[in-house]
């Protein structure tokens, strides 16, 4: 993905929220092979740090932030941030996320908390701070990362559910509230994708390569997502070819929530 005089985002400025891997990663390199300025904003400092020597290396232009998606001022500081650094802002992607796949039974309150504290809270946080800046500029897209667990359910992850759910509704609010001030919000809704996430979670079950299986089975394309075919998704919506399209969901889940 080298970098374009003319990409289909040249000249903007975007903040990738959790870009330091995964999707978020994938989609912050997609962004600068597209031409706009990225910062990577994480709390995995070393891996971030990676994410934007590669950027620079391939002949665009990123910055690395730590930012806790938990934490209000840190939040505050990163649209700050892409404003001093670059000028502007004019993409936002709330990706950062957590999970745990514990029933509403097995969950703990602090563990529900710190879920909604990053998945939901955090969006909300970062949403607000970033809708006075695009409104400077006339206008900006903020896409935020659901799941296609935010639309249909399965056994366990129940705060990990109830978080992309409200990712999935606040996304709609947000769509229809700004919609004349230029700002466009949709929510991209992925499937079983191959992230240290997804990883970490099959590597905790008793059998992760019969619990891969099992994943791969359940989606009827037969095989798991790569974080590359979310950051297209991304792409599109951060692109001025998706400006009539508001309040939308997009699914990127191999047919999970056609079944």
């Amino acid at each position: 993905m080298n970098p374009k005089k003319e990409g289909r985002l040249a000249g903007k400025i975007a903040i990738v929220t959790g870009g330091a891997s995964g999707m978020g990663a994938a989609t912050a390199r997609l962004f600068a092979a597209e031409g706009a300025s990225v910062v990577v904003a994480d709390i995995q400092v070393e891996l971030g740090e990676a994410v934007v020597r590669s950027i620079a290396k391939a002949g665009g232009t990123a910055e690395f932030l730590r930012a806790d998606m938990g934490r209000h001022e840190e939040i505050k500081a990163m649209v700050d941030f892409a404003i001093r650094r670059f000028g502007r802002l004019d993409i936002l992607v709330n990706n950062a996320a957590v999970e745990s796949g514990k029933t509403e039974v097995d969950t703990s309150e602090e563990e529900w908390d710190h879920i909604m504290d990053i998945n939901v809270k955090g969006v909300f946080l970062a949403t607000k701070y970033a809708v006075p800046a695009m409104k400077q500029n006339g206008g900006g897209s903020i896409i935020n990362i659901s799941s296609a667990y935010g639309i249909v359910g399965s056994p366990g992850f129940a705060a990990y559910h109830a978080s992309k759910g409200a990712v999935r509704l606040l996304t709609k609010s947000t769509a229809v509230t700004h919609a004349r001030d230029g700002i466009r919000a949709n929510s991209i809704h992925p499937g079983a994708v191959d992230t240290p996430l997804l990883r970490k979670a099959m590597n905790a079950c008793i059998d992760p390569k019969e619990m891969e299986a099992r994943v791969k089975d359940s989606t009827p394309i037969g095989r798991l997502g790569q974080p590359e075919e979310v950051a297209y998704g991304c792409l599109f919506l951060a692109s001025d070819e998706s400006k009539f399209i508001i309040g939308a969901e997009l699914s990127i889940d191999g047919g999970m929530v056609a079944q």
